[in-house]
């Protein structure tokens, strides 16, 4: 043997004993496989420490394991807020400043996979420095994000926490914003991602009792799919059970729970129920008479945290020979599995990568230029412009004198339900001001009381008529959504059509250049506004740089690129009644035959694409390919393209959806270039679930590539043999 071999086995013995004699415990000891640390965490561990451990709460004082618990964080991390997050101090709620990002409907929107890991990693940074700040320590480093649910409704009140209608968009966005928060050290998270809701968790009315029914295809190729992606893609090893059934049997004490999550995909880490949910699966489900039987069936359902009063029912059916401590050993195995990876039960922190964050690295994430530059661009990325005649847009600067700024959501950044507290925000109104300058006029009218919003109109050369929903973050009060149109956690939507749409329409009267900005949650049905409004942007709520990421668009610094991510009809009476889960019914755009207002995948630009080129590396698909095309920028701007890969089934022997998007790349383009854009596609994506094989079956058929720039707006076609390996 080698002299310098000896010399670096010698080392690494080394290190491991020097390792091993900070150690008290053995799982404190990195040397050691993980299953053998939580043996012996679980071995030392006291009753009443296991009962505690079905809490949010990782830590055990007496061994040494600090606590940490969760934090919310759809998109970014939420402190302070409308939720008042981090609490009180001396009954007064506390201030603790967050980068704040749009909405996650409006991350969906910029169908952007790497944009949406950055905006997770500065959301898991600023956990970290919370959480590990000596004069600080808020917040815990699980953070219950992303929600994977698909909004297969916009009458749903919580579809601003989703990334859309669409299964495969869903997954990709939701892998990416995992893989964001946990990082990409071999070892250690960064923080912790538990998805929510699992399962089929669409509707708000009668959450708590109402049973979503649907069957084992659905369950496999669309609602589970993005949660089945972000453990086995993503990684993630934590979600919530949702407050509904699936078919009858409530999903926190559901089988699949243990069957398919953990046996079969490999969640061997946090499940924990929704907030209240034991005593909704007795007094909402009626599934069982008391809260002692409940709380044994949760457990034995292998949930292993509580967001509920549980000790006392606990205790009492460990009593009554209900529940066992092996049994709840199986559930808080998985908890500490979760704090493990976050290097929790580590002797040596110093080895843990992130420890550094909020210790020895002090100046606030939030605080730094770059973050704010980078907000600023997710802003701007996620912007849909839905509308654009006559070129009205991108405004020219040295051809207008002066601009009104009009309507209820131009001077306000607001707040949902999870936002934290951004460090400032910028309206749409002082965004405009920042981007003219003292150069151009710029009037404002909140409303068209005593015909204000009509007068500013009349003399300004243009027109920008802010409108959208309230997310009624601020209003603590549980249900308030008081406008039909509006909706929240706990309200669905009663109506799709926009109130404030007469404004619009007494602006446009007033001045025929007007710009429709619509600030919203949902999508509405503004068919008045598309016939008639030259130009209509789309951007969401919360972002703490609205106004200069929408202004970058409006003023053409940036070409807006972002894309729907549902179906918006015209009309609620193109929806199926909301309680109906079989999405083959017309739901969604795999399935809907009617004209939409705008089409999933739908946006513009102020420039224009040209593609040429469908090619596929191989003739036939057998295991995967590479679909590639080359888009033209043909404009005269630079700007981002969505290439958007669609598939048809044209003789499946099977019922599958009219198309699917199976693949996406958002690519910028110089004015006048070209790129060869090349998009993967396995066999397995476009497999279907069968359920006598209980597998994902690849059929002997034909396939149909569809290449365009949205759902409906197909470029390019080729047709190729599906034969899967073996045939």
């Amino acid at each position: 043997m080698k002299t310098h071999t000896i010399l670096l086995i010698f080392a690494l013995s080394l290190m491991r004993l020097q390792a091993v004699s900070q150690t008290t415990f053995p799982f404190q000891n990195t040397g050691l496989p993980d299953n053998e640390r939580l043996d012996n965490l679980l071995s030392l561990m006291t009753l009443d420490e296991k009962v505690n451990a079905l809490s949010t709460n990782l830590g055990v004082p007496r061994l040494g394991i600090r606590n940490t618990g969760h934090s919310e964080g759809l998109h970014g991390m939420a402190l302070g807020g409308p939720g008042n997050w981090g609490g009180s101090e001396r009954g007064v709620a506390k201030t603790y400043p967050t980068t704040i990002f749009p909405q996650a409907y409006g991350l969906g929107e910029t169908w952007d996979t790497e944009l949406i890991q950055k905006v997770a990693d500065i959301e898991a940074t600023e956990i970290r420095f919370y959480a590990q700040n000596a004069n600080l320590q808020k917040g815990g480093m699980v953070m219950r994000a992303p929600n994977a649910d698909l909004a297969r409704d916009p009458r749903w009140g919580r579809t601003e926490e989703s990334y859309g209608e669409d299964a495969f968009l869903g997954s990709r966005l939701t892998v990416a914003f995992v893989k964001g928060l946990q990082g990409n050290d071999p070892k250690y998270w960064k923080s912790a991602s538990l998805m929510k809701h699992f399962l089929a968790n669409s509707n708000e009315d009668g959450r708590d009792s109402t049973s979503s029914n649907f069957d084992e295809r659905l369950f496999r190729e669309y609602y589970s799919f993005p949660f089945y992606k972000g453990i086995t893609e993503g990684g993630s090893r934590a979600f919530m059970a949702s407050y509904n059934a699936w078919n009858g049997v409530p999903m926190t004490v559901n089988p699949i729970l243990k069957k398919i999550a953990r046996d079969e995909w490999g969640n061997n880490g946090i499940i924990c129920t929704d907030g209240g949910a034991l005593s909704l699966l007795v007094n909402a489900h009626h599934a069982f008479p008391t809260l002692t039987e409940g709380a044994a069936a949760v457990v034995k359902a292998s949930v292993g945290q509580f967001l509920d009063n549980f000790r006392s029912y606990i205790y009492e059916a460990l009593k009554k020979g209900l529940l066992t401590e092996k049994n709840i050993d199986n559930v808080i195995r998985g908890n500490f599995y979760v704090a493990l990876k976050l290097g929790l039960l580590d002797a040596d922190q110093s080895k843990v990568p992130y420890t550094g964050i909020g210790v020895t690295d002090t100046v606030s994430p939030w605080n730094k230029q770059d973050t704010k530059a980078f907000v600023r661009k997710v802003t701007a990325k996620s912007v849909v412009l839905l509308k654009n005649t006559a070129g009205l847009l991108p405004l020219n600067k040295s051809k207008i004198k002066s601009i009104a700024v009009i309507g209820p959501r131009a001077n306000e950044v607001l707040l949902d339900w999870y936002s934290g507290t951004p460090p400032y925000a910028v309206s749409i109104l002082q965004g405009i001001k920042n981007a003219v300058g003292k150069d151009i006029e710029v009037f404002y009218a909140p409303s068209d009381e005593m015909d204000k919003a009509t007068l500013a109109a009349r003399k300004a050369d243009v027109a920008i008529v802010c409108v959208g929903n309230h997310p009624y973050g601020t209003d603590a009060r549980w249900k308030i959504s008081p406008v039909p149109s509006d909706g929240r956690e706990a309200v669905d939507r009663k109506s799709i059509t926009l109130e404030q749409e007469d404004l619009v329409k007494l602006v446009m009267q007033a001045n025929p250049k007007t710009v429709m900005v619509l600030v919203s949650n949902f999508p509405f049905a503004i068919n008045w506004s598309q016939e008639n409004v030259p130009a209509i942007l789309h951007v969401t709520n919360n972002s703490q740089e609205l106004g200069n990421g929408l202004a970058d668009v409006i003023f053409g610094d940036v070409s807006p690129a972002g894309r729907t991510t549902q179906t918006w009809v015209k009309s609620i009476t193109d929806l199926p009644p909301m309680m109906d889960y079989d999405i083959r019914h017309g739901r969604t755009y795999q399935y809907f035959k009617s004209k939409p207002l705008y089409p999933f995948g739908f946006g513009l630009s102020y420039t224009s694409f040209e593609y040429s080129g469908l090619e596929t590396s191989n003739p036939t698909l057998t295991d995967s390919i590479f679909v590639s095309v080359k888009v033209k920028n043909i404009g005269k701007r630079d700007g981002d393209e969505v290439i958007q890969l669609y598939v048809s089934y044209p003789d499946s022997k099977v019922e599958r959806p009219m198309k699917q998007l199976k693949g996406f790349k958002r690519v910028f383009i110089p004015a006048g270039k070209s790129k060869t854009v090349e998009i993967p596609l396995k066999a397995s994506d476009v497999a279907y679930w069968d359920i006598a094989k209980h597998a994902f079956v690849t059929e002997k058929s034909k396939l149909k590539l569809m290449i365009g720039s949205s759902s409906a707006d197909i470029k390019l076609t080729k047709v190729l043999p599906l034969t899967p390996k073996g045939e």
